[in-house]
Parts: structure tokens; sequence; C-alpha cells
């Protein structure tokens, strides 16, 4: 028995299409790869803290126009604002702390909570990450034709769309690469507002007292007109309507896999830059609407209002500073709209990937492109966006209604599931009411917020999201149903095929001549698949193959892109489970060897494993086994949710004069009554041939 371990080809020497726009391919086995696809404090700031930012182009402007004629409760409102922001941030630095590996909201809330509250916010996270690139990017246009002239309107959406377009190609190349490319765009956008804001309090420093003064007595005169609950409904109402300005805060949490070790204390920092840039920006420019005197004027955003009035003094020698200072502002405001963007880009793939490792969603989610990128859930939240853009028209007044409800689903269920932690280990933690305090307070915020959110909005248009997200549930409740009853009825295969192997486990081991025919069996994992296969190859071809030769690559998905050290695990589990097929095929009289591969793209290295084992045994014939369901596991779910690698093989062997052939495997659903030896039965088996 020989055993050989084929290195990953690099294909740097091609010059495609695909490379020129994407890159070339990247080797998983580079002890430099996973320092280099992470980010540090300040790039995760601007990758994952851009949303957050963001949300102070629109979400401040919402809230004080909901005060309507009330808008001297924005001093109590930015408040509020600054420390709802501090409280989600404290507390999902805890959940940094107690899940280091990442997976955020979903993650917290499966392990803490159970798997179907997890399911729950993993799919309100995934269609709020969808929301946040249609209204960050439909924003973002909004911004730049707030100075364009009128007649340019109508190409507005078709901007937004390139835009999508254009970020979705930027993320295919790597999440590292577009964040650098952004960076200039974050930078310009922080320092202007910080500048701005600054220079509306500073010139207003003696106004300061008197308005404080007055928005407490217009406080008391509204509660004598309005009463109390009256001026709450307004006071939160506004609140409600600028709850786009918290998201964003969690995908640090959902992000913690593409940061630099050691990941908590890069984490935190994160959490750190982002909580002061979005409390000082976003409660700022609430507090300057009303220093300013800003009302609304046909055609423009409040801030373009108030960037307009703060500068209108501004002038060197006689040249007028304020119109290109307002000009340039906006434009780093629309495109770090269209920057922010890139936290649904960052985080709904993330998202997808670790639910598709739970089988909520296609396993395809999880794989990565030979640029490590998570290839299908960047063009699944691009191709949604797209959608999304479409069905509203790019409205960021439909957007907003649909948008911050999901985000605050997740928030709450995150911050229960931290607070029944807390409370489940406080004879261990010493610091557990802390703890407690700290995650309990901001579920209350977090679910304050849901209520209202869901009442305000729900009517306008928030039924929407909330049909939507249950219809992404029953869809992933149905793909998970699916892989159950699909890996039980394979585990029932495995059962009835082995105890009839080794029955048929008689002969000695044949001697390795290469010219001889030889059985090449592509198999992926030890499981009932491969060894029907093989006992089918053993029976219907009896006596004509002399070798066989076992072909297995593993896959680096995106639970493997941690370390070096879960790709080293990876390569030895494959070896081992080839070693147990070897050793099965060497009882059934076969000379048996194994070649094992390793990357993000099991076809391609197919491709070179094939070649190398048919230049050393020309007498090859390569065998595949391909799952048959019958018909409660087949249909569309059975086509779409399982790979057809033996299918894309067959042709591509063919052109390179090599021969496949593939064998039908049929399994049964779990429901069918299956002759066959239970589980137990088979640990016995294996237990007697061990012996």
């Amino acid at each position: 028995m020989t055993a050989m371990t084929s290195q990953t080809r690099s294909t740097k020497d091609k010059r495609t299409l695909a490379n020129v726009i994407i890159g070339r391919p990247r080797d998983v086995r580079d002890p430099h790869i996973f320092e280099n696809l992470s980010l540090v404090a300040f790039l995760a700031w601007v990758g994952l803290g851009s949303d957050g930012l963001s949300s102070s182009c629109y979400g401040p402007e919402e809230a004080f126009l909901a005060l309507g004629t009330h808008q001297y409760l924005a001093v109590f409102l930015a408040l509020l604002m600054a420390l709802t922001v501090f409280i989600i941030s404290a507390s999902y630095a805890q959940t940094i702390d107690q899940f280091p590996t990442g997976g955020g909201g979903y993650l917290v809330a499966t392990k803490l909570l159970g798997e179907y509250p997890g399911l729950v916010s993993g799919c309100a996270l995934i269609v709020d990450y969808v929301l946040t690139i249609a209204i960050s990017i439909a924003s973002g246009a909004d911004a730049i034709f707030s100075f364009l002239p009128t007649a340019w309107l109508p190409y507005k959406f078709w901007l937004a769309v390139i835009v999508v377009v254009v970020m979705v190609a930027m993320n295919l190349r790597g999440v590292k690469e577009s964040v650098i490319a952004l960076l200039p765009i974050f930078l310009a956008f922080v320092v202007l507002h910080a500048v701005l804001v600054g220079y509306a309090f500073l010139s207003r420093a003696s106004e300061l007292p008197v308005i404080a003064h007055d928005a407490v007595q217009q406080a008391r005169q509204g509660f004598d007109v309005l009463g109390v609950m009256g001026l709450a409904i307004v006071f939160f109402k506004a609140y409600s309507m600028g709850a786009g300005t918290y998201t964003g805060i969690e995908a640090v949490s959902n992000g913690l896999p593409i940061l630099r070790e050691p990941r908590t204390v890069t984490g935190k920092r994160t959490m750190l830059y982002m909580a002061l840039s979005l409390a000082f920006i976003a409660g700022g420019i609430l507090v300057a609407y009303l220093l300013a005197g800003v009302e609304p004027q046909a055609g423009k955003t409040l801030n373009a209002v108030l960037f307009a009035r703060l500068t209108d003094s501004w002038s060197i020698g006689g040249l007028h500073l304020g119109t290109p200072i307002v000009t340039f502002t906006l434009l780093t405001e629309g495109a770090l709209l269209f920057v922010a963007a890139q936290t649904g880009f960052v985080g709904g793939p993330q998202v997808l990937a670790t639910m598709a490792i739970d089988r909520w969603v296609p396993r395809r989610f999880s794989n990565l492109s030979e640029r490590l990128v998570t290839q299908d859930g960047v063009l699944a939240m691009g191709l949604a966006a797209v959608l999304v853009l479409i069905g509203t028209h790019a409205r960021v007044g439909l957007l907003v209604i649909l948008y911050a409800i999901n985000v605050f689903v997740t928030f709450t269920l995150s911050q229960l599931g931290m607070s029944v932690h807390w409370w489940s280990e406080r004879r261990t933690e010493p610091l557990w009411i802390r703890r407690l305090a700290v995650n309990g307070i901001g579920c209350v915020f977090t679910a304050l917020i849901l209520m209202l959110t869901v009442s305000l909005k729900f009517h306008e248009g928030g039924w929407v999201t909330v049909a939507i997200t249950s219809a992404v549930i029953a869809l992933c409740y149905f793909v998970r149903r699916h892989y159950r009853a699909v890996t039980k009825a394979i585990e029932q295969l495995e059962a009835d095929v082995l105890p009839e192997m080794f029955a048929a486990s008689v002969k000695q081991p044949a001697k390795r001549e290469p010219d001889a025919p030889t059985a090449v069996l592509l198999v992926n994992g030890f499981n009932g698949l491969g060894l029907a296969t093989l006992l089918k190859i053993s029976r219907l071809f009896k006596g004509q193959f002399h070798n066989v030769v076992f072909i297995s690559v593993g896959e680096v998905d995106a639970a493997l892109l941690k370390g070096p050290e879960e790709v080293r695990q990876l390569e030895q589990e494959i070896t081992d489970d080839m070693l147990e097929y070897c050793r099965l095929a060497s009882d059934l009289g076969f000379h048996a060897e194994l070649r094992t591969g390793l990357g993000p793209d099991v076809v391609m290295e197919l491709h070179h494993l094939c070649l190398e084992v048919a230049s050393q045994f020309p007498n090859a014939v390569f065998f595949a086994g391909q799952l048959v369901f019958n018909e409660e596991l087949d249909g569309f779910f059975s086509r779409f949710l399982h790979n057809h690698t033996a299918f894309e093989l067959l042709k591509w062997l063919q052109l390179h004069g090599l021969s496949l052939v593939i064998l039908p495997v049929r399994v049964s659903s779990p429901h069918e009554r299956i002759a066959g030896i239970t589980p137990e039965a088979r640990a016995e088996a294996m237990l007697k041939r061990g012996a």
C-alpha cells in the first residue's frame, strides 16, 4: 500500500480574464496567507464601521424630521442616541470575548438559546445585510445627485446598480483589497465631518447653555400641551426612525474570522473606534441641526443645508470656500455611503458561510474561491441587493421603512442569549452581575427599539421586511430538513455496505503493477457513498482490476480559513480516511494507493490529481459514485443543494482521452424500511475486524 500526497498546484502562470478582474489564485498552504488576508483594527474599522458612520448621512435626518415642530427634543435624542451606541457596543464586546471565533448574533443565539432562535437571528441578519447594501448605495446616489442638475435624476437608479456590480467585483478580489481601496474615502469623510461638527459646536459654544435651558423649558411646555404620553410618542417615534444609526455595530462580532490575531483584542479595539466615531458624528450632527436652525429644502439633504450654513462665511483672500467644501463633503458622503455597503458584503457572506456549515443554507455558501473568498455569498448578496433596488426604485424613503427592523431582532436575541449565559454561570463567574447588567441593559434597549420600530413601521411597509424574513426562515428550514434526511440515508447506506464488504474480505492484497488495469475511485471522505462505489466495482468488474487508487480533495471552506493549524488538521483527516479505504480495498484483494489534495476549488485540484494518476497508471479507468434519491428526496432541492462534481469531471476527462464511469448509488429516505444492520451492529463489526 502506497500513500502519496499531491501539493496544491498553482495556476498563476495562466493569464485569464478572471485573473485580471478578480486576481490570481491564492495558495492555502502559504504560511503567511492568513496574516495577509486578515485585517488590523484600523482597517476593520474602515471595512466594518463604515455602515454605522454612513448612517449619519440619513439616520439623524430621519430622526430630526420625525420630531416635527418639537425640534428642541433633538438635544435629548442625541444623548440617548450616543448612550445606545455605547451600550450596544459594550454588550457586543462581551460577545466577542465569549465567542472569539466569530459568528455574531447567529452563533450566540444558536449556542445559548437553541437552533431555531439562531435560525431566526441568522435569517434576520442576512436580510438586514442585503438592505444595508441597498440603502447605503441608494443614499449615496441621493447625496451625489443632490448637487447635480435635476435633469440627471433618471440616471440615479442606474448609478446605484452599477455601484453594486463594481463592489461585487471588488469583493471577489478579497476583503482586504476592497477595504484598502476604499480607505481614502473613509478617512476623508471622518476628517471633514469631525471638523464641521466640531466647528458647529465651537462657533456656537456660548449659545449651548441657552439652547440646553430652552430645550428643558420647551419640553415642559410640550408636557402641558401633549401630555407625557403624547410627547413620549413623538420622541420615541423619532428615536425609532433614527434606528438605522445603530446598524453595523454587530458586524465586528460577525467578522471576527477576518481580523488579525489576537482576534478578541482586535475586535474590541475595532468596536471602540466604531462607538466613539459613530456617537460623536451622528449625535453631533443631530444637535448641529438645532444649533444652525436647519430646515428642509427641496432637492437637498439636511446635511447639505447644514454644511452650507456652517461654511457660508468661510473665505480666504476674498475667495469663498463654502461651496467647494460643501461639494467635496457631500461627495465624501455619497462615496462613504457606497463604502458602507462593504459591511453587507463582509458580514452577509460570513453569516451565510456559518449557516451553510450548519446546513441551514446550501453548502456552496461556505465554499471559497481561488482568491479564498466566499464567492457565492458575495454574488448572492449583490444579486439580492439589485433586486431590492429594482423593487423599491432605489427610493431611500421606502428603504428606510424596510431597514433597521431585522438588525434589532438579532440584537435582542444576542443580548438575551448572553444574559441567559451569565445567569447560568453565576456560580462560577465572579463578575457575573456586572456582565449580566451590561447585556441585560443592552437587551432592554434593543427590545424597546425593536418594538417601537415594528409597531411604527409595520403598516407603513415594515410588514414587507417581516414577510421576506419569514419566507427566508421557511426556506432555510426545508433546506436543513433535506440535508438531515440525506445524511441519515447515507449513514444507513454505510451501515448496510460495511457488513457485506467484511464478508467479502477473503483475499490477500495484490502487489503493485502500474501497467495492470487500475480502478481510480474519486471519493469525498469516508462514507457510505464511497464504500458502496468500491463494493460495486468489486462486484460488477470482478477480477478485471488489479490496482485501486483513491483520490480525495479536501475542500478549504470558510470554517477552515482561520489558521494553518486547521489546514494541517484537514490534511491529516483526509489521509486517515483514505488509508481506511486502502485497508478495505486490500482486504478485497486489490493493491491500493491514495492521492490527496487540498484547495478551495475541488474540481481544479481533481484535474491535477487525475492527470498525475493517469501518467503513473496508463491503464486506468476512473470511477465516481453518484447519489440517486427516491422521490421524497429528489427534485429541485437535490439538484441545487448537492454538487455534481462527477459530471463536471466527465467531459474534461473525455477531452484528455480518459474514461470516467459514474456508478449510481441509490439512497432511501429515513421513512423507508431499510434492510441492514443498526449503527450498534456496525460498530461491533468494525471492532471485530480491528481485532
